[in-house]
């Protein structure tokens, strides 16, 4: 045989046993639907090694240094990859073994997400942290005008004198400065005074879900002193109140 039937023999047989990498979607014998599935079957692996004893645990910790209600839609995108039935049900879990005798702490629904505060019952141990701290609360007349803004937001000024019968600018003031009230917006009349609503903070100050579970007016304004937390006082007025 002459050296350039053999050299064309030895091509062909290269070009038989070499594997197709262009042109056909495969490469070294692995499709690229193939590719693909591999790909998601990693993922879907990586979803399920978060058991439920370890959802419930990263939960409890994203909570605890959290300084605000979390809702689930957070929790959610914090975690990636587990749905909202397995978020929601994880939240259970870990409600129920907070609730325990013996536990500290426990986990409540609170202005549309959920935090991790301290049993009512260790209140008291807890004051002894502040004792030296001189208490900030509430007078008579803000938690007055208050319950007003709560009851009957969003409303102005002279529509909260009206109820009151006395001033409330510098309990405005005051209200605003302790993010307990904010500026909602102008009312449509002459003059466009500004109208006042409670915020977020209110709700999680009074361990409210929404405006909805607030108490009968009665009782809002008969609370005594034993039923109001320390309230923040801030440097600096919130602007525009």
């Amino acid at each position: 045989m002459s050296p350039t039937v053999e050299q064309e023999t030895d091509d062909v047989a290269l070009a038989e046993t070499a594997p197709v990498s262009e042109g056909n979607g495969v490469s070294n014998g692995v499709s690229d639907d193939a590719a693909k599935e591999a790909g998601v079957e990693a993922v879907n692996s990586q979803a399920e090694a978060i058991d439920a004893r370890e959802l419930k645990a990263i939960l409890e910790a994203v909570l605890f240094v959290s300084p605000e209600p979390v809702p689930v839609a957070r929790l959610m995108s914090i975690l990636g990859t587990v749905s909202k039935a397995e978020v929601v049900q994880a939240l259970g879990i870990l409600t129920h073994d907070l609730d325990q005798d013996g536990r500290g702490i426990q986990l409540v629904q609170v202005a549309g997400g959920y935090r991790l505060v301290t049993k009512q019952e260790y209140g008291p141990w807890l004051k002894r942290m502040d004792r030296a701290k001189a208490a900030q609360k509430l007078s008579r007349s803000a938690l007055e005008s208050l319950a007003i803004i709560a009851y009957k937001q969003p409303l102005v000024r002279s529509e909260i004198e009206e109820i009151r019968g006395v001033e409330t600018s510098s309990v405005l003031r005051t209200l605003c400065e302790r993010k307990l009230v904010r500026i909602v917006g102008r009312k449509d009349v002459p003059g466009r005074p500004i109208m006042y609503g409670t915020t977020k903070f209110f709700l999680e100050h009074f361990g409210l879900q929404d405006l909805s579970q607030l108490p009968p007016l009665r009782e809002f304004k008969e609370l005594g002193e034993s039923e109001q937390a320390l309230l923040p006082i801030e440097e600096e007025s919130l602007a525009g109140c």
